[in-house]
């Protein structure tokens, strides 16, 4: 009986071997999945587990050279793969959808490598790519100062992580599924426009998706300080924040004194990539990017202060002469 039992297990586990195997071949015949992702290399057999992306022999030099952190590479025909690799490759969706991400803003000046690229042009642009990230939309982007063996997911695989939903993290209200909630602190404001006749009586306005929450009126104050919590519920697939300042007026339509879009996806994808905070000691883990499009006026880290993931932002009001705002968000999951 023994020697039957562990045959019939030898035999399942071959089987199941085999149907792992044949999916992936299934995804790797998929038009897009036909040539390497990273230089058009036509028939590619090998892969980066945990990117999810098919690549050529050449490519996968470069690969194994970021380190597993980054690139985990098997080869397609000749390793042996576990199902959480086979299913991470799936559930990626092949090249086109990983490229839809990696290379989402390739800069004027820089095109991809082709198959017979030298070993220093495929070199840089794969690291750019992956290493650097540095074709992401800069909203994507993730600045992990840490490599510890707890966090050997590549950060490349954290972004892709951060777009699907997990069913035990989310929660519905009617058909809005929600993923988590945003406690946004209103700092105070700088040099804010003048709407009356010396000063203004301001007060800010939060917009998301169909929620609104607003701060008191400070009267008759152009440098407010407010310090108050509006806490916001963050739905799935949500875009920016809009904020805008109002100066309130008694007998007429509220002037308004100025806007701006908060991008609050890091923060997002930061504390979705790190799970539990409270794990972590004071550390940053994500960036927003100042740049000509958005209303930073620095670049405004994401980190983990004593178990919180928070970031703080300097926003430099626009389509008005003058203001600045100074916010903290916290990120808050639904367990909490």
């Amino acid at each position: 009986m023994g020697a039957m039992y562990k045959q019939i297990v030898t035999l399942s586990f071959s089987f199941f071997l085999a149907v792992g195997k044949r999916r992936l071949k299934d995804l790797l015949v998929q038009r897009d999945n036909r040539v390497c992702a990273d230089c058009n290399a036509p028939d590619p057999k090998w892969a980066s587990a945990n990117i999810g992306v098919f690549i050529c022999l050449k490519c996968c030099g470069v690969h194994r050279s970021l380190g597993t952190h980054i690139s985990k590479v098997l080869s397609v025909t000749l390793d042996e793969w576990s199902d959480d690799e086979i299913e991470s490759m799936i559930e990626v969706g092949g090249n086109a959808s990983a490229n839809s991400i990696y290379e989402a803003y390739i800069p004027e000046g820089i095109s991809k490598p082709r198959p017979d690229a030298s070993h220093e042009q495929r070199s840089k642009f794969i690291r750019s790519k992956y290493e650097l990230q540095e074709f992401l939309k800069p909203s994507l982007r993730i600045a992990s100062t840490s490599k510890k063996s707890s966090l050997q997911v590549s950060l490349s695989r954290k972004i892709m992580d951060s777009f699907r939903s997990s069913s035990s993290t989310q929660k519905s209200d009617g058909m809005v599924e929600f993923i988590g909630m945003l406690k946004v602190k209103v700092l105070k404001g700088t040099k804010l426009a003048i709407r009356d006749m010396l000063s203004s009586d301001p007060y800010v306005v939060l917009t998301l998706g169909q929620q609104k929450a607003q701060t008191t009126v400070v009267k008759s104050n152009l440098n407010p300080v407010w310090n108050e919590e509006l806490v916001l519920s963050v739905p799935q697939n949500c875009g920016p924040i809009k904020l805008q300042v109002f100066d309130y007026d008694t007998f007429s339509a509220d002037d308004i004194m100025g806007e701006a879009e908060i991008d609050i996806q890091p923060i997002i994808t930061s504390a979705m990539a790190f799970g539990d905070a409270g794990m972590f000691g004071n550390m940053q883990i994500g960036k927003w990017l100042k740049s000509h499009d958005n209303a930073l006026i620095e670049d405004s880290t994401v980190n983990i202060v004593d178990g919180k993931v928070k970031q703080e932002l300097s926003l430099k009001l626009q389509n008005v002469e003058s203001g600045e705002l100074e916010l903290e968000l916290e990120w808050m999951p639904l367990e909490q």
